[in-house]
């Protein structure tokens, strides 16, 4: 990336080139007109990038289930940059996703040198009180500890096998002097990303998560690995439709009817070939070209909006066989709020950010010192207006504060034309952020002796 900022879940100096993130990690934009009940984030652009979203849209207007996974790091106070996060949670489980949050405790005590007990402390008090306060329903939310779950540590250790340091050199910079506990933080979060697929959390469905473009990492990592255990490889064929292929693993050649010295069982060959065939065919589909020999299953009516109904026969006769038939997770990407003080967002760097218990004092002194968009002078302002792009308290308006769209244009137009100065538009964030922490404090109140609600069975 030679001098680029890096992209990874640890630096404190973020890339926000966002065209070229898409371009370089080959993300595909979010377009807000093909999403039902498009939240604020969406309409607005600010979650603008995403893989395989369209394979949860696609569980929403069919009513199947899917689910959504997201994170904490259990290391400091919550500040606005996370309820961006919780923000599109909500969304999915409006849309009818079920939740499931990650504490991250074993990863802040490798990388962050935070207690397992301080880190449960943090996690529920801080964090999980704010989730329920920004409109989380207990109903189906499960927030378990990585410390507590098994499962999701086997997992990891598990589908680490199919990687190795060179990969984790590659994604994440990581060099001889990075420690190992450090290097084992990324197997246990693909552990998290995957473990709700198992039967014991939901079963296979589709998984989104969203996150800021600093996490891709994790998901490329994950999708790559769980891409390495399918057993069935379901992909376009060159002149139109779908190929089914098999992947010949070390742990599958029994059921592939590979024997010892490399040579077909035709009979357990033709076997399988036949159950793929009649899920296939279970599908509508009757026009099905086979290849025993070199395992492939061709569909040539089928499109690429069938190749997903294909993916989730295969992962499902997989698991019939004795696989992990795991589905690469979805994720969304949104931008990066602005600091306070034109830096990252940071617990450790109170100036930079707004608190969720921020006193309405504390907010407005902050907002007041924030950087804005402002020409030097009112005479410059009126002639040629102000900047929006660099302007902090539009920026907290446009991606907190205010969630009339309209309301957000007529400050923005405004605001570039001159008429409103910076100190009108720091006012009204002002305004608006009052009415937003009062409101957070007062659902903070209802939910104070709730909080159990919220804890899966493994984490109480």
């Amino acid at each position: 990336m030679g001098n680029d900022k890096r992209i990874d879940p640890w630096s404190s100096d973020q890339s926000t080139d966002y065209a070229r993130i898409v371009d370089q990690f080959g993300l595909s934009p979010v377009i807000s007109s093909k999403l039902p009940n498009p939240g604020m984030l969406h309409r607005r652009g600010i979650v603008f990038a995403h893989r395989d979203l369209d394979v949860v849209v696609g569980c929403m207007n069919n009513s199947d289930p899917f689910g959504v996974l997201t994170g904490l790091m259990p290391s400091g106070r919550m500040h606005l940059g996370h309820s961006m996060v919780i923000e599109q949670v909500r969304w999915f489980q409006e849309q009818g996703g079920d939740i499931t949050v990650t504490v991250a405790d074993l990863e802040a005590l490798a990388t962050r040198g935070t207690s397992l007990s301080k880190g449960r402390e943090t996690a529920i008090n801080e964090y999980i009180h704010n989730y329920a306060a920004l409109g989380l329903n207990p109903d189906s939310t499960n927030v378990y500890f990585q410390s507590t779950r098994s499962p999701v540590q086997r997992l990891g250790f598990t589908l680490g096998r199919r990687t190795n340091l060179s990969e984790f050199e590659s994604i994440y910079g990581f060099t001889g002097e990075t420690n190992l506990a450090h290097v084992q933080a990324p197997l246990v979060q693909v552990g998290d990303i995957i473990h709700p697929q198992l039967e014991e959390y939901g079963g296979l469905r589709p998984i989104v998560v969203p996150v800021g473009v600093d996490q891709d990492p994790h998901l490329r990592l994950t999708r790559d690995i769980a891409q390495k255990t399918n057993w069935f490889n379901v992909k376009p064929r060159k002149s139109g439709g779908i190929t089914v292929s098999l992947s010949i693993q070390e742990d599958n050649l029994d059921q592939m009817g590979v024997s010892s010295n490399g040579r077909v069982d035709m009979a357990t060959r033709n076997s399988v070939i036949e159950q793929i065939v009649n899920e296939i065919s279970s599908l509508g589909f009757s026009d099905i070209i086979t290849n025993p020999k070199h395992g492939t299953i061709e569909i040539p009516a089928a499109t690429s909006v069938d190749k997903q109904n294909i993916r989730m026969k295969m992962l499902r006769l997989e698991r019939q066989f004795g696989g992990m038939g795991l589905l690469p997770p979805s994720s969304t990407y949104h931008r990066f709020a602005v600091g306070m003080t034109g830096d990252k967002m940071s617990s450790s760097k109170p100036e930079t950010t707004i608190f969720m218990d921020d006193s309405i004092d504390q907010m407005s002194k902050k907002v007041k010192r924030a950087i804005s968009g402002g020409q030097p002078t009112v005479e410059e302002h009126r002639r040629l207006g102000g900047v929006v792009s660099k302007d902090v308290a539009f920026q907290y308006l446009q991606f907190f504060f205010e969630r009339d769209d309209k309301a957000i244009e007529e400050v923005r137009s405004e605001y570039e034309s001159g008429r409103m100065l910076a100190g009108e538009v720091k006012q009204i964030c002002i305004d608006r952020a009052t009415e937003w922490l009062q409101d957070l404090d007062e659902k903070r109140h209802q939910w104070s002796d709730r909080l159990t609600e919220f804890l899966a069975a493994d984490s109480t």
